[in-house]
């Protein structure tokens, strides 16, 4: 297994000049760990985006530049709210002998016959699994094969997944992973049809109302004079 190795330089604790650093290409970052003194340092944002995209939260990547190499593992990021660019992130050194908790993402592989060829629709729940292992064995991912749901009632369930060894999953056996449901389909409300002559015959009554209003009420024929 090579490990992906990212480079580290130390940096002020008192965060001086962080917005010059960022803009320079410099992402503030700290290091701590069970037995490791809490250390804060400086990577190139390129590097450690790179880095991300590879390894995410779940995989052992190796710091150096420090005295000696510190295997770590990339613990939490945050971004900037408009930009999304990483703003600072921490690394938390793990010890070889020591098994850690994580959250590795669910890779869905394969089509689903039940979808495909039953037109179901497919719904994934679960979009990581949470595990615990010695860093040497974590994965980066665990696949899940989405050709198993053959039937409109199928589901995966965490128990049918297949980890790695000296894996263990901490999610319940029964929790369900993806499944298949049947597609309802809305119900189409009938409207009646609109009766244009009616329309026609209630306008043509108004407009007559309206006439007879305009010319007032008719005066009544005056008696002959004797």
């Amino acid at each position: 297994l090579i490990m992906l190795k990212l480079a580290a330089v130390k940096r002020d604790k008192f965060g001086k000049q962080l917005k010059s650093a960022r803009t320079a290409g410099q992402l503030p970052t700290v290091m701590y760990g069970r037995k490791a003194e809490t250390t804060p340092l400086f990577v190139k944002t390129l590097e450690f985006k790179k880095i991300f995209d590879a390894a995410g939260e779940s995989s052992v990547i190796a710091l150096a530049g420090l005295s000696g190499e510190n295997n770590v593992l990339i613990h939490d990021v945050a971004f900037h709210p408009v930009t999304g660019e990483p703003i600072h992130a921490d690394f938390y050194v793990v010890e070889k002998d020591v098994a850690i908790e994580v959250a590795v993402p669910l890779e869905f592989v394969d089509v689903s016959p039940a979808v495909k060829e039953l037109g179901g629709a497919l719904i994934k729940v679960l979009h990581e699994l949470k595990i615990e292992a010695l860093p040497q064995n974590l994965p980066t991912k665990i696949t899940v094969k989405l050709a198993t749901l053959t039937t409109l009632e199928s589901q995966i369930l965490v128990r049918d997944l297949i980890l790695p060894p000296k894996v263990k999953v901490l999610n319940e056996p029964e929790e369900v992973v993806a499944a298949v449901t049947v597609v309802k389909e809305e119900p189409v409300e009938e409207t009646a049809p609109v009766d244009l002559s009616a329309i026609e015959v209630e306008k043509r009554g108004k407009e007559e109302k309206t006439d007879e209003e305009l010319a007032g009420p008719t005066a009544p024929p005056s008696s002959p004079v004797s």
